[in-house]
């Protein structure tokens, strides 16, 4: 019993992580894009942008089976969830952050840490909260094994996501190595 219950929880801890990126890839091809570009600089960009939420969306539609009213669906879903859990995981973000430099800190304020410790796990049963807000509406109009792919895709997306921020940041510090001698990185 005992078991059962540590792997449901397992499952809903990394079912947190992976709502979030298909989520907000989702999010952003409905909402953040499709605002008007104001220069012609941007117009190759937009038009990449629409491009890739064009293949992020036939992809979750193919892996995941949906007929075109279930992608309606998801998408809607998406608009519902996904800012909530992009909140959370920014404030997660920002706690974890704060915990580091708290930490680094030749002394580091026990109370502040305490109260960051507390804050980071609020944070997490709240995403929690939404994951399975979400999971039961996506059950609404998915069936499990949907369910399990969509999950799997979202894990994909962010792993791959992470790679390439890892990649850009790589690529970034390597500039830097190679700038004029005497010059301090500014964070």
């Amino acid at each position: 019993m005992i078991m059962i219950k540590l792997m449901k929880q397992a499952f809903r801890l990394a079912t947190v992580g992976l709502s979030v990126g298909v989520s907000a890839l989702l999010i952003v091809s409905t909402s953040a894009f499709a605002q008007p570009v104001r220069a012609p600089a941007n117009a190759q960009r937009t038009a990449l942008e629409q491009q890739f939420r064009d293949r992020v969306e036939k992809l979750a539609q193919q892996r995941l089976g949906l007929p075109d009213a279930q992608m309606t669906q998801l998408e809607q879903s998406n608009a519902r969830f996904g800012p909530q859990l992009i909140q959370i995981e920014s404030q997660e973000r920002d706690a974890r952050q704060q915990l580091r430099m708290e930490m680094t800190s030749p002394t580091p304020n026990q109370q502040h840490v305490s109260a960051l410790l507390d804050q980071s796990l609020q944070l997490q049963k709240q995403r929690i909260g939404v994951v399975e807000q979400e999971q039961k509406d996506l059950s609404r109009f998915m069936n499990p094994v949907q369910r399990a792919r969509y999950i799997a895709l979202q894990q994909q997306f962010r792993r791959r996501a992470q790679e390439l921020a890892r990649q850009d940041r790589n690529q970034r510090n390597m500039g830097f190595k190679n700038a004029r001698p005497g010059l301090k990185k500014i964070r």
